[in-house]
C-alpha cells in the first residue's frame, strides 16, 4: 500500500474523514441524487406501522418536522447486524438480503438476529460495561470473580432472564464472589460503604445520579445496604458477601431504618435482609423508576440517544422528549413480564428505527425527536472485530494482572472479552470504556487525530490489508477486476458499488498505473477509512 500512488479518487475518501475530524461531527459520503440509485436511502416516505411510529410521527408533525425516508435494504442489513449482534454481515449475508424480494424480510432478519449466539456475546459486553466487570484497579474484582460474574451475566442474557429477576438476583445475592456471580455487583464499586452502594444501585437500575441528591435522601436509601458485610477466606482474594444484622456504622450503631427514594420509611426486622425489601419495592410494576430506566436505556442503545437524555441522568428537570412513547414502552415491558427481547423487537421493527440517516432535517430538535437515524462511530470493540472479519486476521489482547484466565485465544472477538482489564492498544486508543463507574459516558466515541492517523497510516492496519487471508482469498478467487471491486464493497460496506463508484476504480487504475493486487489493497484502504465504514448509519 503506497500512499504516494493514491489519486484524487482515493484521497476523496480521506478528505471526508479529515473534514469530519475538524468539525467534530461525521460527514455523510455523497450519494447519487436519483433516489433509485442512492445506496443509502430507499426514497420511500415512512408511514406508521406500530404504536411507536404513531407516537414519534405525531410528535414530529406537531413540531413541523418531516421525518427522513426509509433507509435502503443495504443500509438496513448492515445497521441491524451492528445494532443487534455487534458484527458486520458477511458478504454473502449482505448480498442475499439485498436481492431477497420477500416484503417481510426485515422483520424476519430481526427475529433471526435475536436468536444468534453473537447477540448473547454483544449484549453481555454491554451489560459488563454497566456492571463494571473488571479485574484490576480501581474495581479489583480479580480474575476468578470476573469469570463468575461474566458467566452469570452471559447465562442470563442467553436464557432471556426476565429483567425483574435479573435485577433481584443482583441485589439480593449472598455467597463467595468466586462462586456466586451476582454478589460481585457489591464488590464492583469503588466505595463499599452503604452510600457508595446506594449510588451504584440508583445509577444502574434507576438511571439517577444519587451523588446529586440531597444528603438526607441518599442516607435514607443507603440504609438498605447498611447490613451488608464482606469476609475474606483462605483462598487468595476470595470474599464472602452476606447479610449481617449485627453490622454497625462508623459510630458503632446498628441501623434500624431506611427510607425509600419515594420518601416512605421502612423499619428493620432483625431476621430479614433489608435488601430484599428494597428489591421488592424496586422491581414492582408500579415503580416509576424501574421500567422507565431500562426501556430508556434500550432506546438509547438502538437510536443513539434516550427519550430522556442522557439515559443515566434521569431527574425531575430532565424531561422526556416524548412522554407518551416512554410510558408506552414501560407498559409493554411490564405486560410482557419483563421480557427485554420484546422491547428490542418493538423498536427494531418500527419505521422509526428504519429511517435513513442521509435524508430528513439536520437540526438539534429533529435529532432529539428521532426524525432520522443518527450517525455514530463504531465502538472500539466492534471496529477491530470488523477489521479482523474483513481481512481474516486476529488481534492480541493482554492483561496487566498475570493471573489465571487471562490467556486469550487470538481468534476470540473483542466483544467476547470477559474482563475490562484485558485490552489492547487499539481498544484503548479508540475509546473503550474503563468500566470504573458504570456511566454510559465512559465510552468515548469521539474521533481523534491519532485514530485517523492509525487507520490511515499504521503498519497495524497495513499488515491486515496486505497479509489478511480473506483478502488473499478474494484476489485468487475473483475472475475479473469488477468481481474484486464488488467483493470488497460487500465485505466492507455490505453493499454493491454503484456504477459511478465502479467507474471511479477503473479510472483510478488507468490514470495511476497501479494494477492487480495493489488496486484491491488501495481500494480496501480507502473504504475502511470512509465514514460509511467507520459509522453506524
Amino acid at each position: 500500500m503506497q500512499t504516494s500512488n493514491k489519486t484524487v479518487w482515493v484521497l476523496g475518501f480521506v478528505l471526508w474523514t479529515l473534514i469530519a475530524a475538524a468539525a467534530e461531527k461525521p460527514v455523510v459520503p455523497p450519494a447519487e441524487t436519483d433516489p433509485n440509485k442512492n445506496p443509502y436511502d430507499s426514497g420511500i416516505k415512512p408511514t406508521p406501522v406500530c404504536e411507536i411510529d404513531r407516537m414519534v410521527f405525531a410528535r414530529l408533525e406537531k413540531l413541523g418536522i418531516q421525518p427522513a425516508n426509509i433507509c435502503s435494504d443495504a443500509v438496513f442489513v448492515r445497521r441491524a447486524f451492528l445494532d443487534v449482534i455487534g458484527t458486520l454481515p458477511t458478504a454473502k449475508e449482505a448480498k442475499e438480503f439485498i436481492k431477497d424480494t420477500n416484503p417481510k424480510k426485515r422483520e424476519e432478519l430481526i427475529d433471526e438476529l435475536l436468536k444468534r449466539e453473537e447477540f448473547i456475546d454483544y449484549w453481555t459486553m454491554k451489560w459488563c460495561d454497566i456492571l463494571r466487570v473488571k479485574a484490576e484497579f480501581p474495581i479489583n474484582l480479580w480474575p476468578n470473580a470476573v469469570q463468575a460474574y461474566h458467566r452469570w451475566i452471559r447465562t442470563a442474557i442467553r436464557d432471556n432472564m426476565p429483567y425483574d429477576k435479573f435485577v433481584r438476583e443482583l441485589l439480593t445475592a449472598n455467597g463467595s464472589n468466586f462462586r456466586v456471580g451476582p454478589v460481585n455487583f457489591y464488590r464492583a464499586v469503588q466505595s463499599k460503604e452503604p452510600n457508595g452502594l446506594a449510588q451504584a444501585v440508583a445509577l444502574t437500575f434507576m438511571g439517577e445520579r444519587a451523588e446529586k441528591w440531597p444528603q438526607e435522601r441518599l442516607d435514607g436509601m443507603a440504609g438498605f445496604f447498611s447490613q451488608l458485610s464482606y469476609k475474606s477466606t483462605r483462598e487468595w482474594k476470595e470474599e464472602i458477601v452476606f447479610f449481617d444484622s449485627t453490622r454497625t456504622n462508623k459510630d458503632g450503631v446498628v441501623a434500624t431504618k431506611a427510607v425509600f427514594p419515594d420518601c416512605k420509611e421502612f423499619k428493620f426486622s432483625p431476621d430479614r435482609d433489608p435488601r430484599l425489601v428494597f428489591a421488592d419495592w424496586l422491581v414492582s410494576s408500579d415503580n416509576k423508576w424501574f421500567a422507565r430506566n431500562i426501556v430508556n436505556r434500550m432506546w438509547s442503545w438502538l437510536l443513539g440517544r434516550g427519550i430522556i437524555h442522557e439515559p443515566d441522568d434521569i431527574r425531575s428537570d430532565n424531561l422526556p422528549v416524548n412522554p407518551e412513547l416512554l410510558a408506552y414502552l414501560e407498559k409493554e415491558l411490564v405486560a410482557s413480564k419483563w421480557d427485554l427481547k420484546h422491547i428490542f423487537r418493538l423498536i427494531l421493527k418500527s419505521r422509526t428505527y428504519q429511517l435513513s440517516s442521509v435524508s430528513g432535517p439536520r437540526n438539534q430538535e429533529a435529532e432529539a425527536n428521532f426524525a432520522r437515524y443518527p450517525l455514530r462511530r463504531l465502538e472500539a470493540e466492534i471496529l477491530i472485530d470488523a477489521l479482523n472479519q474483513i481481512t481474516g486476521t486476529t488481534e492480541k489482547y493482554t492483561s496487566a494482572i498475570p493471573e489465571p484466565f487471562t490467556f486469550i485465544p487470538e481468534d476470540q472477538r473483542s466483544v467476547e472479552l470477559p474482563d475490562g482489564s484485558i485490552t489492547s492498544s487499539f481498544l484503548e486508543q479508540f475509546g473503550r470504556p474503563s468500566r470504573d463507574t458504570g456511566l454510559e459516558s465512559e465510552r468515548n466515541n469521539k474521533v481523534t487525530a491519532d485514530q485517523r492517523l492509525h487507520m490511515l497510516n499504521s503498519s497495524h492496519i497495513q499488515r491486515k490489508l496486505e497479509q489478511g487471508p480473506k483478502m488473499v482469498y478474494l484476489l485468487k478467487k475473483a475472475s475479473s477486476p469488477r468481481e474484486v471491486v464488488g467483493g470488497l464493497y460487500l465485505m466492507i460496506l455490505s453493499r454493491l458499488p454503484t456504477e459511478q463508484e465502479a467507474r471511479a476504480v477503473v479510472n483510478y487504475t488507468e490514470s495511476s498505473g497501479v494494477k492487480g493486487r495493489d488496486v484491491a489493497i488501495d481500494l480496501a484502504w480507502a473504504l475502511i477509512n470512509s465514514p460509511e465504514f467507520l459509522y453506524r448509519h
